[in-house]
């Protein structure tokens, strides 16, 4: 009687799975999901999927027991709830963070798998914490050092940033957990960025703008990509023909959803034809700004709705949008595999730290005074106001709540005392002492009430006799700094440091600053100090990842990501008047012309012949290597061939470290103008002291082509190539001359 009774009841059970519908059933193909689900869906249910129904959700379908679809910020870290149609925060106690390096810090370490290890960490974060979207990364173009948001991006070659990006897809996509990689395209400053009309020649658009969004979408699968404020052929990019319909869905073949950035979408016309699937919205109504919870008067709600029964449109183009939206649910929210992830873990932290520590870069260091040698010292002296500050804090929507940031004056002053050495604090100037945002407060008061000429005197007083001056200094992430919303208003730094400099030089020749930014910055005292260091904003492990270098606990290996110019006019946008655009008569316009088309950073420095204070790609080290001569496996190939260089490296020097070999390709003769050189391949190789390894990089038809604006295609021409190879854009000791056939 139990056998029969067991029988009946895995029968019944067998039966029930067998009518279980096709979109539940996650051993069917996605596609065969979603087709099933699209045709049980009501119109009302469609509309509802394609538009937010709250700050940062979309709904699901409850019908059919499809949760609502929730993203948040990154790219940092995953930024704490809010409240449901405010951006203040929720006042929730689980939802603190570890803090990852800005990604211009992810890519001056020129490693993949660090943007391997960052994506899969920050998945892992977002899955505990009910994410099923990330916003990021992203991977915009320095295309100016004013730039507000550069440093949420991976600086000014377009090759670096591909190679940079698609790991980093790839580890936080493992976790179930989608990218949406941004912002798509052309947001290269944030000054008026809803007006901003950019006016870019096909090459430069082909060759700098997109080849990152590209690789995320054809090697990374990104599952989502965000739409840009500014206008392109005088069409917002959140619903632009060219850029959606045709290039990213047609010519890529992208399958995700297209998000609009919040408050991106301006039109609903424009937004059903022109590629957009999801919208979502900051404080807006559709119409006006400043009215809550009207998520049913978004462009692609009501309004959309009411079109499709007046016969305005048909359900076609609707049902295109609703497609994809599903496909990210059946990626994401409705994966059974996906598990629960975990947060603030000892591996965050651990990964926080060396991604930390292998983009720091290493710009100057005169007479070896780095790494500092604590042995037999009496006194250091930290000053500046970035030694106290916390900088997870602010910055725009990739602020966060971390659940511990290590201040540098802290995990310096630890450091110390276990080598029994004193560490002082002059505070030497005072800028930004908020230290709260969209309601996270720190806990922690900087307010300062001495004036800037008592702190500049306390400063250069305690700087004289000390052992070592470090001084932490820089930009930080308020308005007008680097900053979501306003560009910098100026290349020098803010506060009165370049006085402070001056007279620190002065009185200490073992002066160190090391510059907390996410951009480059003028340097009028550079001759006169001992060292540089680049710190970036690194997140939650700050402290010590900086403390790590400055000791030699750690070996410095980043390398600059981008052109840092010495002065503002040596930058092409700037010689050029090229930014920041001008008003168009009588349209709330601005149209800004990319005049220096592909001839920006490091290009831009070679066709000027301007010598940059530091170049792209440098980045020195504590112990020395040494490049022998380049081969290659061929002489001629064809333009369908690869080509493999190989370099042996060794590592001269008494410490273990890491060196990145670069090659860039010249093409020789070109029927259309080229840069003089291109960065088409690196790699990072680890060695300890006498060793030495031979590293080999693989190039193809991508290394050498160039968009074609007349045929609008990739072209590789049959004649003279060379490579290039060094450990910096300006540091390029081997050559290989080989030719493409037909």
């Amino acid at each position: 009687m139990r056998k029969l009774l067991t029988t009946l009841i895995i029968m019944a059970a067998l039966g029930a799975y067998a009518q279980q519908p096709a979109y539940l059933n996650a051993s069917l193909p996605i596609e065969q999901r979603v087709e099933d689900a699209l045709k049980r869906m009501t119109l009302n249910e469609k509309i509802a999927v394609i538009h937010a129904q709250s700050k940062f959700s979309s709904a699901g379908v409850q019908r059919l027991g499809i949760p609502e679809f929730w993203t948040d910020d990154g790219p940092h870290g995953v930024r704490p709830d809010v409240l449901w149609d405010e951006w203040e925060q929720a006042g929730q106690t689980n939802d603190s963070c570890v803090a990852f390096p800005a990604l211009t810090s992810l890519a001056a370490s020129f490693n993949p798998q660090m943007a391997l290890l960052y994506g899969r960490s920050l998945g892992e974060e977002a899955l505990y914490r009910g994410k099923d979207m990330i916003l990021g990364p992203g991977v915009n173009i320095n295309r100016t050092p004013l730039g507000g948001r550069n440093f949420e991006y991976m600086g000014e070659d377009p090759y670096l940033a591909s190679r940079m990006v698609v790991p980093y897809i790839q580890g936080l996509q493992s976790n179930g957990v989608a990218a949406c990689v941004k912002h798509y395209a052309l947001n290269n400053d944030e000054e008026y960025r809803h007006q901003v009309n950019v006016i870019v020649s096909d090459r430069a658009l082909h060759e700098i703008y997109l080849p990152a969004f590209k690789a995320a979408v054809t090697e990374g699968n990104a599952w989502g990509i965000m739409g840009a404020y500014n206008l392109y052929k005088g069409q917002h990019n959140c619903h632009n023909d060219i850029m959606l319909n045709q290039i990213l869905k047609r010519d890529w073949g992208f399958d995700g959803v297209v998000v609009s950035d919040w408050g991106g979408c301006h039109d609903t016309d424009e937004a059903v034809k022109n590629g957009l699937d999801l919208e979502f919205g900051t404080w807006t109504d559709g119409l006006t700004m400043g009215k809550t919870n009207a998520y049913d008067l978004y462009y692609m709600a009501d309004a959309y709705k009411k079109a499709i029964r007046e016969g305005k449109y048909t359900e076609k183009e609707l049902n295109e949008k609703v497609r994809r939206v599903l496909r990210l649910f059946f990626r994401t929210n409705m994966r059974t595999d996906r598990g629960h992830g975990f947060l603030c873990s000892e591996s965050h932290y651990e990964a926080a730290r060396k991604i930390a520590q292998e983009g720091i870069v290493l710009l100057q260091n005169k007479n070896n005074v780095l790494p500092m040698r604590l042995d037999g010292k009496r006194r250091i002296l930290v000053v500046g106001e970035n030694a106290i500050k916390m900088m997870t804090v602010g910055g725009g929507s990739s602020s966060l709540k971390v659940q511990h940031e290590i201040l540098p004056f802290d995990a310096l002053q630890q450091c110390c005392k276990a080598a029994g050495v004193t560490c002082d604090y002059a505070r030497g100037y005072v800028g930004d002492t908020v230290q709260s945002y969209n309601g996270v407060n720190v806990g922690r008061s900087i307010a300062e009430k001495r004036s800037p000429e008592v702190l500049l005197e306390e400063a250069v007083t305690m700087a004289r006799g000390a052992d070592y001056v470090v001084v932490f200094g820089g930009l930080n992430k308020s308005d007008y700094q680097d900053c979501e919303g306003h560009d910098r208003k100026e290349y020098g730094l803010p506060y009165g440091q370049d006085k402070l400099m001056e007279r620190l030089a002065e009185v200490n020749p073992n002066l160190i600053f090391v510059n907390i930014s996410g951009n480059a910055v003028a340097m009028p005292w550079k001759d006169k100090v001992a060292a540089i260091v680049q710190g970036w904003f690194i997140g939650s492990e700050a402290g010590n990842a900086l403390t790590d270098i400055l000791t030699g606990k750690a070996n410095p290996s980043g390398k600059l990501p981008f052109t840092w110019f010495a002065n503002l006019n040596d930058v092409p946008a700037h010689r050029l008047n090229a930014y920041p655009g001008t008003w168009r008569e009588g349209h709330d316009i601005i149209d800004e012309e990319y005049k220096e088309g592909f001839y920006m950073g490091y290009r831009g420095a070679d066709y000027y012949k301007t010598k940059p204070l530091f170049a792209f790609g440098h980045g020195l080290s504590y112990t020395t290597f040494e490049m022998g001569k380049v081969t290659a496996d061929r002489k001629k190939m064809t333009a369908t061939d690869n080509i493999t260089f190989t370099v042996a490296v060794t590592n001269t020097g008494s410490r273990a470290g890491a060196e990145v070999v670069q090659v860039y390709i010249s093409d020789l003769k070109s029927s259309l103008p080229r840069p003089r050189k291109e960065l088409k391949g690196f790699a990072k190789v680890w060695l300890q002291p006498g060793e030495t390894r031979d590293v080999t990089i693989t190039l193809g038809r991508d290394a050498l082509s160039y968009y074609d604006d007349r045929s609008q295609q990739w072209v590789v021409e049959p004649g003279a190539f060379e490579a290039l190879v060094g450990n910096a854009s300006d540091h390029l000791t081997s050559k290989w001359k080989f030719e493409v056939t037909q």
